[in-house]
This record gives C-alpha cells, sequence and structure tokens, in this order.
C-alpha cells in the first residue's frame, strides 16, 4: 500500500469535501502549531502597532455575543453583492423527535457587514433548519432555508424563501421531499430545479411557489447554456435508479414539455464551462469511454482518452469554453494517475503530467491560481515515493517544481534539489493545515498557501504559511506555523489568525504589502475557541469578523463574532502615483522581446505598489494591457499520438502509435488525419513566429471505403498515404474500363471529395458528423435546438468524480 510506502518520506493524507457547517468539535480540533518539529527557518517581519492606531481598531472593533443560544452548530452566510448582509443559522445536532418536542433553529441577521446582528427567527416561525441544507443562497439576493420535517406527518418538506436578503421570508409548502437542496438557475434566480427523496425531479419557474414533476427515476441533474436541463435517469424497464452504467441521458430545453434521449448507457455525466461530458459503458464488463459535446449535446464524439474499468475513474480537475483538465486514473491501488488537456471542442486530448496524485477518495490538489491567468498547481507522487509539487504558467503545457522562497535556507539534511511544496486537500482534511491555497482574480499575482521546504512534501514539518506576489514564480515564507487568511481591499490587505489546536485566540495580523510585513491586534480581551474568519465575498470589503465561542458553565456555547473595521486605520484612498505597471510573466532578468509572452499575450496590469498606505476601495477596477506575440514552441502542445522528447522539446511520434493515421467513423462518415504532431494550446493567441514543418491533411470519406490513387489531392504538399492492395486495384480497373456509368459515378464522387476535402494548412482539424439522436418527446415532435453560451458551472456528483473540483 501506498500508504505505508510514503510514511516515512512525505505526507499522503484522506481527503474530503470542505464544511460549511461549524462546530464546537470542529472548531476545538483544528490543525494548530504544536507541533515538535519545523521547517527551515525564516525571517519574518514584524510591525509593532503604535497606540494610535491601537484605539482606531478598538473603536472600529464589534462583538457581538448570541446569548441563551444553544445551538452546537453555526452556519455563516454573506448574501447578495454589496448589501452589508450576513446571516447565521444556529442549530444542534439531535434526532427529529427531540427537536419537536420544542426544540428549535436561531437565525440572525446583520446589514451592516456583521457589525451587530438581530434575531430574526420569527420570520420562520422558529422551525427547525436542517443544519446540512444550511442556507442556500442564489443570484442577487434571493434565499432559500429547508426544514426539517417529519416524512410521515407531511406530504412534503417545508421551505422558506427571500428575495431581499433575508429581510422577509416566505412559508413554502412543497409537494414533496427534498433529497438535496435546491439548485438555482445560474441567472434567473425565478428557476429552480430540485430532486426528491423517491428520484422524482421538479422544476420551478416562479422561485419555489409553485411545483412541477419533470421525470421519474433521475440520479443527476445539471444546468446547460440558457435553459437547457440535462439529467441521467433509469431506463423504463430498470427497476433500480442507481444502476450505474444502465442510465439514459436526455436533456429539455422548453423547462420539461419535451425531452431528447442523447445516449444510452451512461455511467455519469456533467456540464463545465461550454462542455457537456458524459461516461458510457456499453455492458457491466466493459470499460467506461468518454464523450463530449459542445454544442448542448446535439453532436458529440468519443474523447480520445485512455477508457476506464471498473477499478478506476475520470475526473475533470478544471475547465472552461476553451479546454478541460482531465484525470484518469492507473489501474490498482496506485494513487496516481495521469492529467490530460483537451482542445477546444473537448475532443482531442494530450497528455500534461504523469503521476498526477490522487488517492482512494477520489480528490486531488489540483488548484487554478486564479489571480495570473494560465497558471495551476498541484502535487505528483513521483517514484522514488516522495509526493513533489508542481506549477504551470502555460495551462498544463510544461510543469515545473516551484523554486525556493528567496527568505529561506535548506538544512543540511535535504540532501536533493530544495523546492517548496504545497500542502492541498490532502492535508487539510488531515489537520495538518486549516485551509487551502487562497488567490482571487481582483488581487493580481498575489498567492497564499500553507508549505513546507525541502526535497518532498513534508507531514512532520510544521507547515508554514508562503506569499507569492508574481502569480507563484517566486515565493517567501511570511508567517510561522499554520494560519488561517483573507484577502481584504482586491489585495490591498490581507488578514491572518493564528490556527491553535487546543488553545483560544484573541489576536489577528494584518499586512498592507501583500505579507512582507506584519502588524499584530489583540481583538477581544476575552478568549474563545476559533470556528471561522468571515469576509464578503469578491475581496472589496475592508472589515473581516472572527467567528467562535466561549464555553459556559452549563456547557452551553456562548457563540462571537468580533469585526474588526480597517477602513478607519488605511483612511486614504489610492492616487494615480500610488500604482505602478507591472508585466505579468517576466522571467528574472529577462529583456527578450519574448518575457512575458503567456497563451500568446503580454499583459500588463495597474496594480498597487506595495508600500503604498492607502486602499484600493470598493470603486477599485483592474486596469489591463495586451500585446499579442509571435508564436514560439511553447505555444503548442503535441498533438494526438505525440509526445515531447525527453532531451528536446520537440514533438515525435508515441512508440503505441504505428501509423500516421486518426480514423474516426460516426454515423457514416470518417475523417482521416495526418497530423503535423502540433497543436496551439487552447485559447493561445499568438500570431506568426513558429510553425511545424510538416503540413496537415484530413480526407473526409464514407466509411469502409478506400480513396482511389487517381483521386485528385489538390493543396495537399505532402504524399497521401494509400491502403488499396494490388486485387483491388485490378478491380476498380476492369469495372471502371467495362462500365461506363460506373466511371461517371467515381467522377462525381471524387469532384464531391475535393470539394469536401479542402485545405487543411492552418492547424488539425477534426469535423465530425451528427449522430442519430433518439427523441423521447411523450409523443410530440422534438426540435434538438442548440445553444452556444456557458454558464461556466459544474455538477453531477457521482462515482466517475465528473465535477469541477475547487
Amino acid at each position: 500500500m501506498i500508504w505505508r510506502r510514503v510514511a516515512a518520506l512525505c505526507v499522503l493524507l484522506q481527503i474530503g469535501t470542505e464544511a460549511r457547517t461549524l462546530s464546537r468539535r470542529g472548531a476545538s480540533t483544528s490543525a494548530g502549531s504544536s507541533r515538535a518539529s519545523s521547517g527551515p527557518a525564516f525571517e519574518s517581519c514584524r510591525l509593532t502597532l503604535t497606540p494610535d492606531e491601537h484605539q482606531v481598531l478598538d473603536d472600529n472593533t464589534h462583538e457581538t455575543g448570541f446569548n441563551g443560544d444553544d445551538g452546537s452548530h453555526v452556519i455563516l452566510t454573506w448574501v447578495g453583492d454589496d448589501t452589508g448582509v450576513v446571516l447565521v443559522l444556529s442549530t444542534i445536532s439531535a434526532a427529529i423527535d427531540t427537536f419537536l418536542e420544542g426544540g428549535s433553529s436561531r437565525l440572525y441577521r446583520s446589514t451592516d457587514y456583521g457589525k451587530s446582528f438581530h434575531d430574526i427567527s420569527s420570520s420562520i416561525n422558529h422551525t427547525f433548519i436542517k443544519e446540512e441544507f444550511g442556507v442556500s443562497v442564489g443570484p442577487g439576493s434571493s434565499v432559500i432555508l429547508t426544514a426539517d420535517t417529519p416524512v410521515v406527518d407531511y406530504p412534503g418538506g417545508v421551505i422558506f424563501t427571500s428575495t431581499d436578503a433575508g429581510a422577509t421570508f416566505h412559508f413554502v409548502q412543497l409537494p414533496f421531499h427534498l433529497f438535496q437542496p435546491m439548485n438555482y438557475h445560474f441567472l434567473n434566480p425565478s428557476l429552480l430545479v430540485a430532486l426528491s427523496i423517491d428520484g422524482a425531479l421538479w422544476l420551478s419557474l416562479d422561485f419555489g411557489a409553485t411545483w412541477t414533476k419533470v421525470h421519474d427515476g433521475v440520479h443527476s441533474f445539471s444546468w446547460g447554456a440558457g435553459v437547457n436541463l440535462f439529467f441521467s435517469c433509469r431506463k423504463a424497464d430498470t427497476m433500480d435508479a442507481e444502476e450505474r452504467g444502465d442510465m439514459q441521458l436526455k436533456r429539455t430545453k422548453d423547462l420539461g414539455k419535451t425531452f431528447t434521449t442523447i445516449h444510452e448507457d451512461v455511467y455519469s455525466f456533467g456540464y463545465i464551462g461550454a462542455f457537456l461530458f458524459f461516461s458510457v459503458m456499453e455492458d457491466t464488463r466493459s470499460p467506461r469511454v468518454m464523450y463530449f459535446s459542445s454544442d448542448q449535446g446535439n453532436t458529440f464524439s468519443r474523447a480520445l482518452l485512455p477508457s476506464a474499468s471498473t477499478e478506476q475513474f475520470y475526473s475533470i480537475l478544471d475547465g472552461d469554453e476553451d479546454m478541460l483538465f482531465m484525470h484518469v486514473d492507473n489501474p490498482g491501488e496506485t494513487y496516481f494517475g495521469t492529467m490530460y488537456t483537451s482542445d477546444d471542442r473537448g475532443i482531442l486530448f494530450s497528455k500534461s503530467l504523469e503521476r498526477h496524485l490522487f488517492d482512494g477518495q477520489r480528490k486531488s490538489d489540483f488548484r487554478n491560481i486564479t489571480s495570473l491567468r494560465g497558471v495551476y498547481l498541484t502535487n505528483k507522487l513521483d517514484k522514488d515515493g516522495r509526493i513533489r509539487s508542481v506549477i504551470s504558467f502555460n495551462r498544463g503545457g510544461t510543469w515545473h517544481q516551484l523554486s525556493k522562497p528567496q527568505n529561506v535556507e535548506c538544512g543540511k539534511e535535504v540532501k536533493n534539489q530544495c523546492n517548496l511544496h504545497i500542502h492541498g486537500e490532502h492535508s487539510r482534511m488531515n489537520r495538518i493545515i486549516p485551509m487551502l491555497l487562497l488567490s482571487e482574480p481582483t488581487a493580481v499575482g498575489l498567492v497564499i498557501a500553507h508549505g513546507t521546504v525541502g526535497d518532498c512534501l513534508a507531514s512532520w514539518q510544521n507547515p508554514d504559511v508562503f506569499v507569492s506576489s508574481d502569480g507563484g514564480y517566486n515565493w517567501r515564507g511570511t508567517l510561522k506555523g499554520p494560519h488561517h487568511y483573507s484577502i481584504l481591499d482586491s489585495g490591498g490587505l490581507v488578514v491572518a489568525v493564528e490556527a491553535q489546536r487546543e488553545g483560544q485566540v484573541t489576536t489577528i495580523k494584518f499586512s498592507s504589502d501583500e505579507g512582507h510585513c506584519w502588524k499584530s491586534y489583540n481583538f477581544t480581551e476575552q478568549p474563545f475557541f476559533f470556528a471561522g474568519l468571515a469576509s464578503e465575498p469578491g475581496t472589496k470589503a475592508m472589515s473581516v469578523s472572527v467567528w467562535g465561542f466561549r464555553p459556559e458553565d452549563d456547557d452551553q456555547p456562548m457563540w462571537v463574532a468580533v469585526t474588526i473595521d480597517f477602513q478607519s486605520l488605511i483612511t486614504r484612498e489610492c492616487n494615480d502615483e500610488d500604482y505602478e505597471e507591472w508585466l505579468a510573466h517576466l522571467t528574472e532578468g529577462g529583456a527578450s522581446e519574448r518575457d512575458g509572452c503567456l497563451l500568446g499575450v503580454k499583459e500588463t496590469y495597474r496594480r498597487r505598489k506595495k508600500k503604498a498606505m492607502c486602499r484600493n476601495g470598493r470603486g477599485y477596477i483592474m486596469v489591463k494591457k495586451e500585446r499579442q506575440c509571435q508564436c514560439t514552441r511553447e505555444d503548442f502542445l503535441c498533438d494526438y499520438g505525440y509526445q515531447r522528447h525527453v532531451n528536446t522539446s520537440e514533438c515525435v511520434r508515441q512508440p503505441d502509435v504505428h501509423t500516421k493515421t486518426l480514423e474516426m467513423c460516426l454515423n457514416g462518415e470518417e475523417d482521416e488525419l495526418l497530423t503535423a504532431g502540433y497543436r496551439k494550446v487552447p485559447s493561445d493567441r499568438c500570431e506568426g513566429g513558429f510553425s511545424s514543418q510538416l503540413e496537415v491533411q484530413t480526407i473526409i470519406r464514407p466509411c469502409g471505403v478506400k480513396p482511389s490513387q487517381d483521386a485528385p489531392a489538390a493543396h495537399f504538399t505532402v504524399p497521401v498515404t494509400h491502403f488499396d492492395t494490388s486485387r483491388e486495384r485490378l478491380v476498380l480497373i476492369l469495372v471502371c474500363a467495362g462500365a461506363g456509368v460506373v466511371v461517371l459515378a467515381a467522377v462525381i464522387c471524387a469532384l464531391v471529395t475535393v470539394r469536401r476535402g479542402g485545405d487543411r494548412r492552418r492547424e488539425p482539424e477534426y469535423r465530425f458528423s451528427n449522430l442519430q439522436i433518439q427523441d423521447d418527446c411523450n409523443g410530440a415532435t422534438c426540435d434538438p435546438g442548440s445553444g452556444n453560451s456557458s454558464n461556466g458551472t459544474a455538477c453531477a456528483l457521482d462515482s466517475d468524480n465528473l465535477t469541477l473540483l475547487q
């Protein structure tokens, strides 16, 4: 087992999903800094808070105690954009018959960014709310609370809906019992879809006021572009809705009036970016294969990926309108697999990273660094059994180990290369670290993460906090030991609270120069057990709330919220002199024309100087200038059937691919491709420059028909490879000589072939015909429809893990 192999070297830990609920038990056992061993020493800049600064913060720090609250779980939720509304739901973990005797949930609301709260439990009739469903917040200021009702006494469940950020709630009796939280439409909060405990799919067009059953026997569902709704369901003759590999994938584009069956024998499906994807198992003994569609299921094609047996799985790591990151598990309990990147249609996949770490829980350390375009970070399991972090700055084209932090020197015990390694999901779920890597699109280049420095990711070291200001190129140690952290003021302010394993917190640290120097502020005189650090989504705010509880004499928690407003400390708004132009992806000491080019574009940002003592403010808008670059080898990936040479960057034919012909036969039409071995990275916008030496040829012809050597080959600059035998050619000559009608037909066929073949010199192009779609419209005629936009969301929780990892 890999668990035992790695334990003495580097960490491979269990993983799971991030809990939205804060509990007393979880709060008191969070990751702490009491470990015996620590990593290499580094100097961390500390500044003293002046008496005047301390007084300003005291005057703008607000503490709220939720007296008399007997809840053991607290759920904290921000509602709306710049509304200042925070909802706090307090519940207890108890059996249904316990709370029926008088127990209830408590609901609190703040309209001033968490500085003060009011008990609004009466607005939901003091009803007990399901703790596992939490507070469901949708687009705009919509909120849904789901009540915990006994199934035997009610025909359906109960929800409370609000369209004004929780100012008022409306009681709704459902005609069904919810199996999972409601699913909002990504743009229209009035559209809700829900799955009942008996496997029925329900739809509401008026924000839950009325409901219509859409379909029975549903396993999972997902919104697509527009109002396209996809769902997998059992076949009519199948009784078990959980029978995997024996489901149908369907779509409704008119909100449940008509249906289209996209594919049979579906094992799992999902929707990310512009792509619908699903795995298919034609029988219970066959491995699964992946299919993708970029037009809402109207047409789809099998992805050129290895098939997955029952011991393996697929996982979509990330995706957008341009490409996908896909992990394919290796056979057996290896805890690693291969990461692939797709073309812009999700059909052609190329190897991106081998030995990509994935444990038995089917979770990954893969992260998108959102503060700089094209940057991704993950962990891999090397052949020596050690786990090491790698980073890509060109969307998975190449991967590199992270550089050693500038202010850290490795110890003598590190015999091999010394690098920074980042703790991910594995470490967080085992409480090695309290939170994952953090980056925000509005805080350009800023990355905060827990890591260790050495030749691998170490579990015996106490993880420290490291910061990068340039998107992951360079790092520096900033805080010793694990912390909770948050980004405020579009990166102009960073706050952190030290994670204590058993102790209580009183201090918050803050930095106005992206983590170079820190000041500490004691925000409370009465310590409490830390439960969470909350700030408004979007990083625009300058106030942050620290949540926790103090044990009372009766062993009931006294929940506490302390909100610190830093806007009163940093009062000056930034002006033009406080900003500088920063060229992203600029290599150290680089001065060539190519420096700073990524995915074919140079991006120059206007961002705040680190030493500028001012605030960006809520009106801050990130300014970016772009300039296109000439193409180089780095703008291209190795095409299907090719891989990078071990000693050069050239793409060479993979040993297991014996011919240059890629053949796909769909619905009576075949594409035969001769590829040059390269394809441009999806979303790369470079122009001119590098081009492969070979040309690209595509011939389209009916399946099973071999091309004649006499067929025209206009526009092609490389010889056509044919597979005709001497006997076949002889028969063809005899038939043509004896039948003029056949000759005429051959000429017409050749002309059609030339017209359809065309010139394919630009890039490898893959054209596939429409597949026959079986319609199931309950007797009505279906229009397959079309969709071109994307909501950029993912769903479909199933054992293939076809869901976007966050």
